[in-house]
């Protein structure tokens, strides 16, 4: 059986285009999303279109952008249909695991996106290479300025951590920590938690 699945993005469009296409293609039933971005792959239509087909089904869409926009989440939805020994047809990219060539339009799909993520991962990498290079601290930003993390230390000498972590709108495991880090850059190595209280 094939079932076909249809969205729009926007509550002013329509999806006539490809509900026609889908029932030329000789779908059978058909779920749709109206008004739900590509980008979200939680969408109560798509569930219900998963849902129903079963072993040997085919799931139809009109174009591929209609069943997701992200190149990685498309092969992983397209893999486990697969799985599930589901074929999928894209009509207007002509993708269809039924035939070797679409299958190996598949395949390549598959290494586009497996490249794309090696291209973040190493961009991601070089660029924090390059900050680190720079001085420039990684993460979230600091709890604590380093003039604060000097007064919390004369601060302790007369109050309990709890007392001064409140004093500063933090937690007291925070304020703890950022004392550590400091002891550690200071000393070369790290103080215990009674020798800054």
């Amino acid at each position: 059986m094939k079932i076909g699945y249809a969205r729009v993005s926007t509550e002013d469009q329509n999806l006539d285009l490809q509900i026609a296409a889908l029932e030329g293609a000789g779908c059978s039933r058909l779920f749709s999303d109206h008004g739900i971005s590509g980008s979200q792959f939680s969408r109560p239509g798509l569930k219900c279109a998963l849902e129903a087909l079963a072993p040997g089904d085919t799931l139809v869409v009109w174009r591929l952008d209609r069943l997701g926009r992200t190149l990685r989440k498309l092969v992983e939805l397209i893999d486990e249909l697969g799985a599930r020994d589901i074929e999928f047809v894209s009509l207007n990219e002509c993708i269809n695991t039924t035939s070797s060539g679409g299958v190996l339009v598949f395949h390549v799909m598959a290494a586009l996106a497996q490249f794309e993520r090696s291209l973040i991962s190493e961009r991601t990498r070089a660029g924090m290479a390059a900050a680190r290079a720079r001085g420039q601290h990684l993460g979230r930003r600091r709890a604590l300025t380093q003039a604060q993390c000097d007064e919390a230390g004369v601060l302790l000498a007369a109050s309990p951590l709890a007392v001064v972590a409140a004093r500063f709108e933090i937690h007291p495991r925070t304020l703890q920590r950022r004392l550590d880090d400091r002891s550690v850059v200071a000393n070369g190595h790290r103080s215990s938690p009674e020798d800054l209280t």
